[in-house]
């Protein structure tokens, strides 16, 4: 599938398959794609920054390539590893042979069927037009990964010491994600488009949560969504370790339909508490006292 041509024409494009952007999102992902820079999105966890991923490689029609960080990642794992036990059955059966030429047994194992392709790699040798690659809690990675990172971020290639620099065949789509954990290098950041993910108002909570959701009334939606964005206010925010995201919010409207509830009460957050957090803490947090505070707008 085509770019979108415009802003607008992207956003409905997200909104088609349930991935509900706001202007300035929809305007940050426009010009990546339009100038084929790597967008850097930071926010809370749960706000929608990995789904963004998806619902591109939907509305592309492109696959997806994701690349799970965590600490203690290494190259190898993102890039690109050689296949050591097909190599040394090569040279086995090479000397097996009686070959007396080592040199071009070596330059043999080197060779592309041997070469065992990881995220970074597969992304640029993707047959055209090309993937959407996800780079995912790039802060959880140490430091040396960011400036590893950096060939690829700013040039679309990697360079592969037995076979040399490997460029794009289609420009990759290409996305990092950061919970702010950590602040990235600036190295990282001058390479990308960047844009803060917040939390959404509550119209378009609610959009989500109805499209996500369609089994729930539209009374029971907008009891969800205005419950958890309370939530998330002041005074109340202060209270928890954590406040939902949206992943929290459609996953909760899901399993007060599951209950077949009607009407959101103070004894139903309770029992449900467990969903909207995943802190001891901040399950403890959501008296009964509280959600019925919170609930008084919504009863009203």
């Amino acid at each position: 599938m085509s770019l979108p041509t415009t802003v607008d024409a992207l956003v409905q494009a997200l909104q088609s398959v349930g991935y509900f952007a706001d202007r300035r999102l929809a305007t940050a992902v426009f010009l990546a794609l339009k100038l084929q820079r790597p967008l850097l999105l930071e926010g809370e966890p749960g706000v929608g920054k990995t789904a963004l991923a998806k619902a591109l490689s939907e509305v592309l029609a492109r696959s997806l390539i994701r690349l799970q960080c965590y600490d203690g990642l290494e190259q190898r794992e993102a890039l690109y590893e050689w296949n050591y036990a097909a190599q040394l059955l090569h040279m086995r059966a090479a000397e097996g042979k009686g070959s007396a030429d080592m040199a071009q047994v070596e330059r043999e194992v080197y060779q592309d069927r041997y070469l065992i392709r990881r995220p970074l790699l597969q992304a640029l040798q993707a047959p055209a037009p090309g993937a959407v690659l996800l780079i995912d809690e790039v802060d959880r990675a140490d430091e040396p990964f960011e400036a590893f990172l950096l060939e690829y971020l700013g040039e679309y290639q990697v360079s592969i010491p037995e076979i040399g620099t490997v460029r794009a065949t289609a420009t990759p789509v290409t996305l990092l994600t950061s919970n702010r954990t950590r602040d990235l290098h600036d190295a990282v950041k001058r390479r990308c488009l960047y844009h803060w993910l917040d939390y959404p108002d509550r119209e378009r909570e609610l959009a989500i949560v109805r499209a996500q959701v369609p089994g729930a009334s539209a009374a029971l939606a907008q009891q969800v969504a205005e419950f958890v964005g309370r939530l998330r206010s002041q005074p109340f925010a202060n209270a928890f370790q954590r406040a939902p995201g949206i992943a929290e919010s459609v996953e909760w409207a899901k399993a007060l339909v599951a209950l077949d509830t009607l009407v959101v009460d103070p004894e139903v957050v309770s029992d449900t508490a467990g969903i909207l957090f995943k802190q001891r803490e901040d399950v403890a947090a959501l008296t009964r006292d509280m959600a019925a505070q919170l609930l008084q707008p919504a009863e009203a």
